[in-house]
Order: structure tokens, then sequence, then C-alpha cells
């Protein structure tokens, strides 16, 4: 899951990604309208959280913008005005989902879950294959009843893989979906991830890499 959180309170802002991506999502920052809108134009988010009170362009215009142009995205609104008036009128800029400052960080990641779930088709909350499982809710992964222990990061990978159901998935795609924009895409950082996942996995070997593509899970190689 791929996330944008827009706030011109920093401190705020960096709070929530950081939180966001200690449940495993891959989490862009931005201060103000006009940095949120030059993301929006240039990656696919699942869910983006923006303030409504921003310099530069405001959380309304890029709302209206976005609903738009970026119907593939689930928008939800930052604000702390509370008033009836205020969530309807926001729900009528085009915005998904609306939440008041302050607001409680669980009810914040079960809302950006919720949203993202419209965005793709429906999976089960629980990822089965070749032994593996993974748990969605509780963040946790298993093979053949073993516990992992994967970090965020790799459980993200795997994750991803799984939904794919034994198909491949190119590097573009997992860092699109696993990492954020500050990753350099000429880096190893996805080799060296997918090779610690493996050694979590053990024997018999289920990730595979399919030359010149990309990675899947599968029981033998493709």
């Amino acid at each position: 899951m791929r996330v944008l959180v827009a706030d011109d309170e920093r401190l705020l802002a960096d709070t929530v990604a950081l939180g966001l991506r200690r449940e495993a999502m891959a989490v862009d920052v931005c201060y103000d309208g006009d940095g949120a809108h030059e993301r929006l134009s240039v990656h696919r988010y699942d869910v983006a959280v923006l303030d409504r009170d921003m310099p530069g362009r405001t959380g309304d215009d890029l709302c209206r913008w976005a609903a738009r142009e970026r119907p593939e995205t689930r928008l939800l609104l930052l604000t702390a005005a509370a008033g009836v008036y205020d969530r309807v009128e926001g729900l009528g800029l085009g915005a998904d989902d609306y939440l008041t400052k302050p607001f409680a960080f669980a009810e914040l990641v079960a809302r950006v879950r919720a949203l993202a779930r419209r965005t793709a088709p429906a999976l089960p909350p629980v990822l089965e294959q070749d032994g593996i499982v993974v748990d969605v809710a509780s963040r946790t992964a298993t093979r053949d009843g073993r516990p992992l222990g994967l970090t965020a990061k790799e459980f993200g990978l795997l994750h991803a893989l799984m939904r794919a159901r034994g198909q491949t998935v190119t590097t573009e795609d997992l860092l699109e979906q696993v990492w954020d924009e500050h990753t350099d895409p000429f880096t190893n950082v996805i080799r060296v991830a997918v090779m610690t996942l493996r050694r979590k996995l053990g024997e018999p070997a289920i990730l595979h890499t399919v030359p010149r593509a990309g990675y899947r899970i599968g029981r033998t190689g493709r």
C-alpha cells in the first residue's frame, strides 16, 4: 500500500508517516499543497491523507482536482473543523472519508486500510500459498506454522508477492508498492530485501528470481 501524507504541521505529518510505515505501508510526506499536487501528478497512491488548511494549494483544491484527475486514489481529509457542515462540505469536495483533529492513530490506520481496500479487487484478510500464511490484520507471517519474524519492509515485500498469486512481480512494481519516493531505483535495496526474506522463508526455496522480469512466490521456478 502506498500512501501520501500532506500536512503543514511537520511534526504531525512526520509522526503519522512514521506510524504508517510501521504498519508496513510505503509513505511519502510533504508539507504544502503544491508539493502534494506534484507528487499526486507523478506517483500512483492508494490513499492520500490531506490536511484541508495548507499553504499553496489547499486541501480542498487538491481534493477537487484529485477526485477528477486521480480517481484511483482514495482521499482522506484531515481538519480541526468538526462541525456537521464541515464534514458534509469536505465529502462534497470528492473526499472518500473525513477525520477531525485530534484523532486516535489507530482510527487513522483503520480508515486508511478501509479506503485502500476500495482501490483494488477484494483480497481475503489472510493469504495462504504453499504453506505460507500472511495475516494482514496482525501483520504476521508463518511458513508451515513457523513464525517468520519479518521486518515491516520484509512483510510488505512478502505481502506484495503473495497478492500476485504466483505471478511475477516486477522490481518497478515492488518499488512502487513497498518503498517510498526517497528510494533510489538504481540501488540494490530490493535485491537485499529479497535475499533476507528468502533466508527467513527457509527451504525448500519458494521465492524465485525471474531473470529480467522480477520475483515470484511458488514451489518451483518458471
